[in-house]
C-alpha cells in the first residue's frame, strides 16, 4: 500500500478518529492528510504535551490471589497522533520488507502490519512446533521494563539503519525527538483545573469538553509540564511506540533467530515476551547454547532479561519439566506449565491461563453480587434487570456487538480444535451467574 492509499483509506480515517478531549480540537486524518504528508510541514510542528495517567489493572491467581499492576500511559493531542500514526505506517512498511530480507518475519510477530494472524495463532504455532520437535528444551521470558529503557541514541541508530541513511531527514528527525524528548502534563491537574475529580464519571465529563484547557489556560498552567529528561525511554500508548520498539530488536531478533535456525529451533518474539524451542539432540547442547544465546540479548543497549520470568522446560514423550536450575541455579523453577500468550501448555494438553480465567470470573462475581447488595435497584429505584450483566459475561452477549471474553474463547477453541480443553474452565459460567444472583 502506497502512503497516498493509507491516507485515503476509509479504514485509517475511522481508525485515527478518537473521542477524548486534548489540548487541541479533535481531528482526524481525513482532514489532516496533507499536512501529515507534508515533510518540510512536519519538521517545523510543534508537539502538544502528551496527557499521562497510571493504569491500574490487576493480575489474578487462585494461589495468590488479585494483585495490582501498574503501568504508565500516555496518549497524544489529535494532531499529534495523526502525525505519529503516519509516520508508523511509513516505519511498518519499511519494517516488514526488513524482516523479510533478514529472514525473521516469522519470529517478531507484535505490532506487524502485514501479518493476518492473532495471538492464538501465534501461540498454537508455537506449541505445534514443541509437540512436533520432542524430546526439546523450551526457553521462555520477557525483557525488564521493555518501552521505559529503550536507548535513545540506539533507537536513531536503528531508525537510520531501518531508513538506510547516515542521518535522519528533519521531519523524521523531529518525530525522533518529539517521542524520545517528550513532554507530559498528568490528568490529575487537567482534571483539578476543570473542577473535576478523578473519578470515572468526572474523567467521562472531561472527555466530553471540546478542550481540556484553552488556549489562556495552557499557557498560564506550563509549569505543569513536566520534561523527560533521561536518554532512554519512550511513551507508551502512542501509535508509533510499537514500530519503535520492533525497530529497536532488529539485530537481536537476527542474531537470535539466526542461532535457533542453525539448531533446528524455533525463536517467535511479541513484543518483550518471547519463547525459544531447541531441539534435545545428542550433538547439541542445549545448556551452553541457550547460555550463548541468552548473553547475545546484552549486545543491545539496556536490554536484559527479567530473572522472574525466564524459566526454562524439558519436554519429551508427553511430560514437561521444568528445569530452570540446570541453567542458573537461582531461577524461579516452581511453574510447571508453559505460558505464552495468554495460553498455558502442561505436556499434556492446551487451556487458556489460568489467571485469564481468573480475571473473568472475578469480575463477573463483582458485578452479580453488586446487583444482589443493591437488592436489584439501583440508587435512583430502578430495577437492574442483569441485562448488561449477561451481555458482558455471558454466552448471551458472546456473538452481539463487539462480542465478550467468550466470543475470544470460541475463537480459541475454534483454532485449536477438539482436543484440547479450551471451553472447559468457563463451560459452567451460567450456573454460577445464577448461583450468584440467587444469593447461594
Amino acid at each position: 500500500m502506497t502512503p497516498t492509499e493509507w491516507l485515503n483509506s476509509a479504514d485509517t480515517v475511522e481508525r485515527s478518529k478518537k473521542m477524548y478531549a486534548h489540548f487541541d480540537w479533535r481531528t482526524d486524518i481525513g482532514q489532516q492528510r496533507e499536512y501529515i504528508s507534508d515533510s518540510d510541514k512536519i519538521a517545523k510542528h510543534g508537539f502538544y504535551p502528551f496527557i499521562h495517567y497510571e493504569k491500574h489493572t490487576w493480575k489474578y491467581s487462585k494461589k495468590k490471589g488479585r494483585k495490582e499492576k501498574k503501568r504508565d500511559i500516555c496518549y497524544a493531542a489529535h494532531i499529534d497522533r495523526c502525525i505519529y500514526q503516519y509516520y508508523s505506517f511509513l516505519l511498518n512498511e519499511l519494517y516488514n520488507e526488513r524482516v523479510k530480507k533478514d529472514g525473521t518475519s516469522a519470529s517478531a510477530v507484535a505490532y506487524r502490519t502485514d501479518l493476518c494472524e492473532n495471538n492464538i495463532q501465534f501461540s498454537k504455532r508455537a506449541f505445534d512446533f514443541i509437540r512436533a520437535n520432542s524430546p526439546a528444551y523450551v526457553m521462555i521470558g520477557d525483557f525488564t521494563g521493555f518501552f521505559d529503557n529503550l536507548d535513545h541514541m540506539y533507537l536513531k541508530q536503528q531508525w537510520c539503519s531501518l531508513m538506510g541513511v547516515d542521518k535522519l531527514p528533519l521531519d523524521h528527525f523531529k518525530v525522533f525527538r518529539n517521542i524520545t524528548s517528550y513532554s507530559k502534563m498528568e490528568l490529575t491537574d487537567l482534571l483539578r483545573l476543570n473542577g473535576l475529580g478523578n473519578t470515572k464519571s468526572d474523567r467521562k465529563k472531561m472527555n466530553g469538553m471540546e478542550r481540556v484547557l484553552t488556549t489562556e489556560q495552557f499557557r498560564e498552567n506550563r509549569s505543569l509540564i513536566q520534561k523527560h529528561v533521561e536518554p532512554y525511554g519512550i511513551p507508551q500508548g502512542s501509535p508509533i511506540s510499537g514500530v519503535l520498539a520492533n525497530m529497536y530488536m532488529l539485530d537481536a531478533d537476527k542474531r537470535i533467530n539466526d542461532a535457533v535456525k542453525e539448531l533446528g529451533g524455533m525463536y517467535i518474539r511479541y513484543s518483550d515476551d518471547f519463547m525459544i524451542i531447541l531441539p534435545d539432540a545428542p550433538e547439541i547442547d542445549v545448556v551452553k547454547e541457550l547460555k550463548q544465546i541468552a548473553d547475545t540479548v546484552k549486545q543491545t543497549p539496556r536490554l536484559t532479561l527479567e530473572p522472574s520470568k525466564t524459566q526454562y522446560f524439558h519436554f519429551e514423550n508427553g511430560v514437561l519439566t521444568n528445569c530452570g536450575k540446570i541453567f542458573h541455579e537461582n531461577v524461579d523453577d516452581s511453574s510447571q506449565t508453559i505460558n505464552f500468550l495468554g495460553f498455558s501448555f502442561d505436556g499434556q494438553k492446551i487451556r487458556i491461563r489460568s489467571k485469564t480465567v481468573s480475571k473473568y470470573y472475578y469480575r463477573m462475581y463483582r458485578k452479580a453480587r453488586n446487583i444482589v447488595k443493591m437488592g436489584g435497584y439501583t440508587p435512583n429505584g430502578k430495577r437492574i434487570t442483569g441485562e448488561n450483566l449477561y451481555m458482558a459475561y455471558s454466552r448471551k452477549g458472546a456473538k452481539k456487538g463487539s462480542g465478550n471474553f467468550l466470543t475470544y474463547v470460541d475463537r480459541a477453541a475454534t483454532e485449536y480444535g477438539p482436543n484440547e480443553p479450551i471451553k472447559r474452565d468457563t463451560r459452567r459460567h451460567m450456573q454460577k451467574i445464577k448461583r450468584v444472583l440467587n444469593g447461594c
